[in-house]
């Protein structure tokens, strides 16, 4: 289980992020609401430890993780995968050597700087652009792909970390409405195929209503609402999201139902 207690960032004066507290059972797919500046990217960075916390501590599975350096602190990194808006691929290297990116922490610096990668991590990062319909692509340029390819490649990455947690930071923000629901959907069938936890900042509500089992809403860097979807009422979305609100509050986005997602090949991920 993931515990945030009394997190918070401070920037000078600003508190980005102020006195967030919740626990996340394993399993789960969460979704962090709220307009553009309240906080998610910040608390999500926190927890990887990309971004330090100025007080509180965060825990997982009774390890304080801000407590990590080091070695610690790099494998911590690996266990909650950051999947970025912007990708964060070197679009210069092919596919695979960018999803082999992602055991970095468990290979000697040498063999990554030679690309010398063993072969059992080759094939695990094959499986996973399998998994997403990617393999037939893997010698490709990754500038060459388009963004919804390269957010899977990046999701792609994430999994060969073999992750307790995956952290999303606004994953969809750049992409059009197919390409949103195809990295959607490939979040949701990684959280329920390997249960792994999801974390995930979404700016529309509609699809956090339709993907997450649990929102968590925050607002000038304080959580302001955790619980179920249907609990979100439109008075608490329009307080959330203040004069964002009509443009986040559409029409519903029907997720695939748990039982109709595509089956996984039989090469697992482990």
């Amino acid at each position: 289980m993931l515990v945030v207690e009394g997190l918070t960032c401070r920037f000078g004066a600003k508190a980005a992020v102020d006195n967030a507290s919740f626990s996340v059972p394993h399993g789960g797919f969460v979704g962090v609401i709220g307009r553009s500046g309240a906080g998610k990217s910040t608390l999500l960075r926190m927890i990887n430890r990309l971004a330090e916390p100025s007080e509180g501590r965060i825990l997982f599975e009774g390890q304080d993780v801000t407590a990590l350096r080091g070695r610690e602190l790099r494998q911590w990194r690996a266990r909650s995968a950051m999947i970025f808006q912007q990708f964060n691929l070197v679009g210069r290297l092919d596919v695979l050597t960018n999803v082999l990116m992602g055991r970095l922490s468990e290979i000697p610096s040498w063999r990554s700087l030679a690309q010398l990668w063993p072969e059992k991590d080759k094939a695990l990062a094959m499986s996973a652009l399998e998994q997403f319909d990617m393999g037939s692509l893997a010698a490709q340029r990754a500038d060459s792909l388009s963004g919804g390819q390269q957010q899977r490649v990046a999701i792609a990455r994430a999994l060969v970390q073999d992750p307790d947690i995956i952290l999303a930071d606004e994953p969809i923000a750049s992409l059009d409405p197919r390409n949103t629901r195809i990295v959607m959907d490939a979040l949701l069938r990684i959280n329920k195929h390997f249960g792994i936890t999801v974390m995930c900042n979404l700016h529309s509500l509609d699809l956090a209503r339709s993907y997450c089992d649990r929102l968590i809403g925050m607002s000038a860097g304080r959580i302001v609402f955790d619980g179920a979807p249907a609990a979100l009422t439109e008075h608490i979305a329009r307080e959330l999201y203040d004069l964002e609100a009509d443009e986040v509050m559409g029409g519903p986005v029907d997720a695939p139902a748990e039982s109709a997602l595509p089956a996984f090949g039989t090469a697992a991920v482990a």
